[in-house]
């Protein structure tokens, strides 16, 4: 097991990992920012080392500097979090270049599974079913070509995009010139390639993902499903596990079919398959080579600890257990707290005058937040995430409410009132929602002003 680990990230995820490293009696380095200085994770980890200015690229995307405070101090891994480098094949060859263990997948699996066009090709020869698709798209008629192959509407990607960058939608042949210029000037401005592709575009999908936990000596286990569709501009607003949609034959059908897949491609580590989900169908859109920010519902439905798998495969482990093993147990969901404005999503850095975080029986909140503590402006704007467990789906949402009401920061403002306004509509309690239904419920809320 390793004696020391770097941990290369910032925020709630470097504290997450920091906490489940002390539970295994390994030293932490943490690496940081100017500007997060005082961060809880600084704070308690045995050691700090500060990696450049406040801008991300100065420090938390400055390879030379993570690597020279890991060979400075001793460490033997580098945990990546999320975000950040932590998908980053470059990064991770580097690292193991420096005699140190990347905390991840291998640098192959990173680089095949990173590329969304390689990705699908891989997804598909493992048994993964898909939507339809293109190639690389090298000119507008090209993209036309597919679009009428394919069937309208379509959605043109980056194929190193995520976040919701460089994606955009063409209803009908006359929108696709616009689409793939729009695509490639984001992907050429976001990600290290403007190449992008063509997928059929679902209108009414719900997004739903399965965890993967995978060794190197070929044992695959699949984690249950989340489901993720309550978002706004593609980025995630509220995760919950076990996803509403399913029944259990469903449930235990996608599930085998993606313990099977990740056994082909012979992936190690944990990753998240992630799915549109349309009219009893499943089709495949991408893969994460990572640690995911909605992991704990995850780990509150199976009990089991993500973070601490990751670094045990890493070192060398086995699993220890079969998918057989795996019990599933009532109904965990997961709502991102933003220091934003709830109606404009506007972020709201600043200094939190008070905060005080909701408890009791089966109620976790995952954050580096507390009183006096400022929030610096120059990075995501989520600062906890509130994560409730119970038997049922139903008592879920009973603690769910009851924790929001408990909730409390001030100083700043955050989306609270929008998660209690969520949780508290119809469509949402009988779990009747799609990829398009915060966008909707938004748009509706504002019409009504």
């Amino acid at each position: 097991m390793f004696e020391k680990i770097l941990i290369a990230n910032r925020g709630e995820v470097a504290l997450r990992i920091h906490r489940a490293c002390r539970e295994m009696g390994i030293r932490t380095v943490a690496v940081h920012s100017e500007a997060d200085a005082d961060a809880m994770h600084v704070r308690l980890a045995d050691e700090a080392v500060c990696i450049g200015s406040a801008r991300s690229s100065d420090s938390y995307l400055n390879k030379p500097a993570i690597i020279s405070a890991a060979v400075i101090t001793g460490a033997d891994a580098i945990h990546p979090g999320y975000g950040f480098l932590s998908e980053n094949a470059d990064f991770a060859e580097m690292v193991e270049k420096h005699g140190i263990t990347f905390i991840g997948p291998t640098v192959e699996q990173m680089r095949l599974m990173g590329d969304k066009i390689t990705a699908r090709k891989a997804a598909k020869d493992a048994g993964l079913p898909i939507t339809e698709g293109s190639p690389a798209l090298e000119t507008v008629e090209d993209a036309l070509h597919w679009g009428k192959k394919i069937g309208y509407p379509v959605i043109i990607k980056a194929k190193d995009g995520g976040g919701g960058k460089g994606m955009k939608i063409a209803f009908e042949a006359s929108e696709v010139e616009e689409a793939y210029t729009m695509a490639k000037a984001e992907a050429k401005a976001s990600f290290p390639s403007d190449v992008v592709y063509m997928e059929k575009y679902l209108q009414h999908p719900r997004h739903i993902e399965i965890q993967v936990l995978a060794d190197k000596y070929g044992n695959v286990v699949h984690l249950g499903e989340r489901d993720c569709s309550i978002q706004r501009n593609n980025q995630k607003v509220i995760e919950e596990c076990p996803s509403p949609a399913l029944n259990q034959k469903q449930r235990d059908e996608i599930g085998e079919i993606v313990r099977k897949a990740i056994k082909k491609i012979g992936y190690c580590n944990a990753g998240t398959l992630e799915f549109l989900y349309e009219d009893g169908r499943f089709y495949f859109m991408e893969m994460n080579t990572r640690l995911q920010v909605e992991h704990p519902v995850t780990e509150a439905v199976t009990g089991i600890d993500i973070v601490k798998e990751q670094i045990r495969i890493a070192s060398g482990a086995q699993l220890g257990y079969s998918q057989k093993d795996i019990r599933f147990n009532g109904h965990s969901i997961e709502c991102r707290i933003n220091a934003e404005d709830p109606a404009t999503f506007i972020p709201c850095p600043g200094k939190i005058q008070e905060w005080h975080a909701p408890g009791g029986l089966g109620v976790r909140v995952d954050s580096e937040i507390y009183s006096g503590y400022a929030i610096p402006p120059y990075y995501d704007s989520m600062i906890a995430k509130l994560i409730v467990h119970a038997n049922t789906r139903n008592a879920a949402l009973m603690r769910l409410r009851r924790a929001l009401e408990e909730f409390v920061i001030m100083g700043v403002k955050t989306t609270i009132p929008l998660h209690r306004d969520i949780i508290a509509q119809s469509e949402y309690l009988d779990g009747q929602y799609d990829i398009h239904w915060l966008e909707n419920f938004m748009k509706m809320k504002g019409d009504h002003k």
